[in-house]
């Protein structure tokens, strides 16, 4: 049936709260039916979008049509529609969507549906029902690693779409992923700016390097820069820098910037993914150096473990995969 369902406007069942999904012309969407045209891409049976679809959520439309009208996104799925940071992750997940119960739940390979308790109570982002921040994290913690975890919510932190007092008091409550979500939150810091700032800066917290993020040095009343890391202490920042910092205008500034904090008198150090990832003992052989004490690469063992479990390495997206039951233990 080309057209697509007629839908109705989708309401949330917190009755605290009404949210209406504005009707749209289904047709420039998606389609219900088993349309014979390549004009179509399949998105899961009998669910297609058009090829030249504008909308790039257009399949999260369509695979929102065969969901209850109390359920809602979640998990990963849900931390996209967010614009929340994300590891690297496998090719070939499904969407992720919550419901209580599993009694009704659409049956699709592209869709994997969570039982939660209480009902997810969806609120709308850019026309998709999506849970709300806190229930999304601990979809979230279920089945990601640890620095996954920490990675996601301190970009939920940085946006603002939970606060540190929200988050304590929800996590007194048992719940599935709980315990995982506590662990994240107590390596959590809002203050961080990008993914690989949190995997900076936990890597120092790991092997025991004392730091302050987005310190502030003013020098005579003056502001000199805002460091990603201070090594707590010492006149030493550790930053991570990302691509961007060598194209020619940001390249110009950077130089500028440590120039002056070489006036001040502190020492601006910077790293890449490369050392973060594969070379992190680079960084704790520069902190130690800076901290006074012998070198001890075993420092490391901590921060290899928590690489081991998460999607920043091909280990870690096949250990989310086989959580997932997408791949074979």
């Amino acid at each position: 049936m080309l057209g697509g369902h007629a839908r109705h406007p989708r309401r949330s069942t917190n009755h605290s709260q009404v949210f209406l999904d504005p009707p749209r012309e289904p047709s420039s969407l998606y389609v219900a039916g088993q349309p014979r045209s390549r004009s179509w891409m399949r998105v899961s049976h009998g669910l297609h979008v058009p090829v030249t679809a504008v909308d790039v959520e257009a399949p999260l439309h369509a695979l929102a049509s065969a969901l209850r009208p109390d359920s809602g996104f979640t998990h990963l799925t849900a931390a996209r529609l967010r614009s929340w940071w994300l590891p690297p992750l496998p090719r070939g997940l499904p969407e992720f969507a919550a419901q209580t119960g599993l009694r009704n739940r659409p049956r699709r390979a592209e869709l994997r549906m969570i039982r939660t308790t209480p009902a997810p109570q969806p609120c709308l982002i850019r026309g998709l029902p999506v849970a709300s921040s806190y229930d999304v994290l601990l979809a979230a913690a279920r089945h990601l690693g640890l620095l996954d975890v920490v990675v996601i919510l301190d970009s939920a932190l940085h946006q603002g779409d939970i606060t540190p007092e929200q988050m304590r008091d929800r996590l007194r409550a048992r719940r599935h992923g709980v315990r995982r979500l506590r662990e994240a939150f107590d390596l959590s810091d809002g203050r961080s700016e990008s993914p690989y700032e949190t995997l900076l800066r936990i890597l120092h917290v790991v092997c025991d390097v004392p730091v302050e993020p987005q310190h502030e040095l003013w020098v005579d009343g003056a502001f000199v820069a805002r460091g990603d890391l201070r090594i707590i202490g010492r006149q030493v920042f550790h930053e991570y820098d990302g691509a961007g910092h060598r194209e020619r205008p940001e390249h110009r500034e950077d130089l500028r910037r440590e120039r002056a904090i070489e006036r001040a008198g502190w020492v601006r150090r910077g790293y890449t993914d490369l050392e973060v990832l594969h070379r992190p003992v680079e960084v704790l052989r520069d902190a130690d150096r800076t901290l006074g004490r012998p070198h001890d690469p075993g420092r490391l063992d901590a921060w290899y473990a928590l690489l081991r479990e998460s999607c920043f390495t091909p280990a870690g997206r096949g250990l989310l995969l086989r959580r997932l039951r997408l791949a074979a233990d």
